[in-house]
């Protein structure tokens, strides 16, 4: 073995040595480290999974959403918009939904009530999410009661219950024949809830709105683009609310990280002495202590992140869910599949390895330049 690779074989012993001396420093301040790295790793994680399955959902939805506002406020759009839309240079397709919310007062739970097509559901009957047979405790073939406008009990039979896959986006749905749902909510004929529009050239989406909008002044049309960063502004300001709160904690880490890194001991700085008076270097010195601080920090860093990533990707989060899906009487169970952003965990471990791993440095460095004698006397 050349005399370099042993030189650093000898500090890298002489590290771990050390870290076994001091352990009871050393796991306390590695238990606080790693739980820090745990609640910021698992933000992350659980945000950028979120958004991802957003994405993921929004890939399907059309390329515009028209709505018709009367003052200020989303009303039915006329059905003959769609034909003047449709027209439009540009758009390939216009599709009148009907659909809407339906508060249950039993449950205190909101339900997205959903036209199905004509031939795929037969009159009185319904399909609903995974979700809402669970809060109700339905199984296919039951008979599922709703009131519609004036009060009047509606029954309805379950012909089917979507797949738990689908829990995401269809825990609270419930889809029925158009003239049932027209008849519960007592919805205008020759009127829909919106217009979904798609586009030929999805570069043009944005002039295709523009030219509806002079078309029809009292039409709002709303890009895929705007449903996606809405959503991404949503988990944003969601797991920042989180940041916030958990900011004196933070902040309290970094007081007691600094104090215990840069707090040197009578006994550290006296074996720093003696290291000097043996034969070793300035150099030598930094780079036991800057290992020890790498040790440290790295060991938290890895295992922050991988118990972050068992946390959200196999408990679904149970610590922050509530927070960062909001809250809901009907929530929808889901696992996340996994997905890590790596310039955002770059970040994470640059922001909690490198200033630790500098602090342990600065003071072991002043240390150093001390007279051996001085510092074993000190």
């Amino acid at each position: 073995m050349s005399p370099l690779l042993e030189r650093y074989r000898n500090i890298l012993d002489f590290t771990l040595s050390s870290l076994r001396r001091r352990k009871g420093k050393n796991l306390s301040l590695l238990l606080v480290y790693t739980l820090v790295v745990f609640i910021i790793a698992s933000l992350l994680f659980f945000t950028q999974a979120l958004k991802r399955e957003a994405a993921l959902i929004l890939a399907d939805a059309p390329d515009l959403v028209v709505q018709r506002m009367v003052a200020g406020r989303h009303d039915p759009i006329p059905e003959e918009y769609a034909v003047q839309i449709a027209a439009v240079r540009g758009v390939s397709a216009v599709t009148p939904r009907v659909w809407g919310y339906y508060y249950d007062a039993t449950t205190g739970a909101n339900y997205t009530l959903l036209a199905a097509d004509r031939d795929s559901l037969p009159s009185g009957a319904v399909r609903i999410g995974s979700g809402v047979a669970r809060v109700y405790r339905l199984s296919k073939g039951d008979i599922f009661p709703l009131k519609d406008a004036r009060g009047v009990p509606a029954l309805f039979e379950v012909r089917e219950i979507l797949p738990a896959a689908s829990e995401l986006v269809a825990a609270d749905l419930i889809q029925m024949r158009e003239d049932d749902l027209r008849t519960l909510f007592d919805f205008p004929k020759g009127r829909a809830t919106d217009l979904a529009v798609s586009v030929r050239n999805k570069s043009e989406i944005a002039t295709v709105a523009a030219k509806i909008v002079r078309l029809y002044p009292d039409s709002r049309p709303i890009l895929k683009s705007e449903m996606l960063r809405t959503y991404d502004s949503l988990f944003d300001w969601r797991s920042g609310i989180l940041v916030v709160v958990l900011a004196s904690a933070l902040l309290a880490f970094i007081i007691f990280a600094w104090d215990k890194a840069t707090g040197l001991s009578a006994e550290e700085r006296r074996e720093i002495g003696i290291l000097k008076s043996i034969g070793w270097e300035t150099a030598d010195v930094l780079l036991l202590k800057s290992w020890e601080g790498i040790v440290i920090s790295l060991t938290a860093f890895l295992s922050g992140a991988v118990l972050a990533y068992l946390h959200v990707f196999f408990f679904s989060a149970a610590l922050f869910e509530p927070a960062l899906k909001g809250w809901s009487v009907l929530y929808p169970q889901f696992r996340l599949v996994p997905h890590v952003d790596l310039f955002q965990l770059s970040v994470l471990f640059f922001l909690t390895v490198g200033p630790y791993t500098a602090a342990t440095v600065v003071p072991c460095w002043l240390a150093a330049t001390v007279d051996p004698d001085s510092a074993m006397r000190s």
